[in-house]
C-alpha cells in the first residue's frame, strides 16, 4: 500500500529534522541547508523523505542529501524527490553515493565517471573515499556519477 505523500520546499522549522534524517542515513552530514531541500511530508506535515541541490566551490552541483525514513521507504518517495530535483536543475549535475546504488541512479540518466570525468570537488571527494575504504570505514565502496543531458 503507497503511503500518501506531499513534496514542498523545506522551512527554517524543518533543519533539526533535516539533519537528523541525513544522521540516521548515515550520509554526508556537510552543507545541510535547509533552504536547498525538497522535503517529502506525509498527511500531518511530518518529513519522509529529504533531498537537494548543493553547488560546490568549483561550481559543480551535487544532487544530494537523498534520504527517506525507514518506515517509509519502498515507496517511490524518493524517485519523486529526485524528479523534482531534477526537473529544477538542469545538467550537468554529480553524485555520490554507496557502489550499490549505481542501478537506481543509471534510472535517472546519470553515469559512473571516471576520475579524469571529474571536477577538482568530486576528485577530492574521491581520494578521501579512497582513504575511507582502505581504513574499513566505509562499506560499498563510493560512487561519483555525472547526469549531463
Amino acid at each position: 500500500m503507497e503511503e500518501n505523500f506531499l513534496l514542498r520546499n523545506a522551512r527554517e522549522s524543518d533543519a533539526a529534522t533535516i539533519r537528523k534524517i541525513i544522521r540516521e542515513a548515515r550520509i554526508n552530514p556537510f552543507s545541510l541547508n535547509w533552504q536547498h531541500f525538497i522535503l517529502a511530508v506525509d498527511d500531518h506535515d511530518q518529513v519522509v523523505g529529504t533531498g537537494q541541490v548543493k553547488t560546490h566551490y568549483d561550481g559543480s552541483r551535487e544532487l544530494a542529501s537523498i534520504a527517506v525514513v525507514p518506515a517509509c521507504q519502498g515507496k517511490g518517495i524518493a524517485t519523486h524527490i529526485i524528479e523534482r530535483l531534477l526537473s529544477q536543475n538542469p545538467p550537468p549535475l554529480y553524485l555520490t553515493c554507496r557502489g550499490t546504488l549505481g542501478p537506481f541512479y543509471r534510472r535517472f540518466g546519470f553515469v559512473a565517471l571516471s576520475q579524469s570525468d571529474l571536477t577538482g570537488y568530486f576528485a577530492r571527494l574521491r581520494r578521501i573515499g579512497a582513504l575511507f575504504e582502505r581504513l574499513g570505514l566505509a562499506r560499498d565502496g563510493m560512487l561519483v556519477m555525472g547526469k549531463f543531458k
